[in-house]
């Protein structure tokens, strides 16, 4: 059974940083690409970076260049955003999203979802 679980969000000052773990399970993770999506209230999900995890090659959202980092660890099974700078729009519920066949920032790519874990960015 596949599962991804996100953690290390929490309520972060504007210009502070979080660092985001996925922790993937249920499958051989070197074929997958692996996502992080963003949805703040009322907004439609975001997509924020990816990586496959097979040749390491990345993607970001130009909001989020130059800020963000997303990284692997395929021995652990492993996926982090490290996320520096924050801003008050940055806020919302960032999700990991795992698939196979896929690639990209379009969350209709991705067939496996974590719960997601909260980011406020707040004064």
């Amino acid at each position: 059974q596949v599962q991804l679980v996100e953690s290390g969000g929490g309520l972060v000052q504007p210009g502070g940083s979080l660092r985001l773990s996925c922790a993937a399970s249920g499958f051989f993770l070197d074929d997958y690409t692996i996502g992080w999506f963003r949805q703040a209230p009322g907004k439609e999900r975001e997509g924020v970076s990816c990586i496959s995890l097979s040749d390491g090659r990345t993607d970001y959202a130009d909001s989020v260049k130059g800020r963000f980092t997303i990284s692997r660890d395929n021995v652990k099974n492993m996926v982090y955003l490290e996320m520096n700078s924050l801003k008050p729009e940055d806020s919302g519920v960032y999700h990991c999203a795992g698939d196979r066949t896929g690639w990209g920032l379009d969350p209709d790519v991705y067939e496996y979802w974590g719960q997601g874990t909260q980011v406020s960015v707040s004064e």
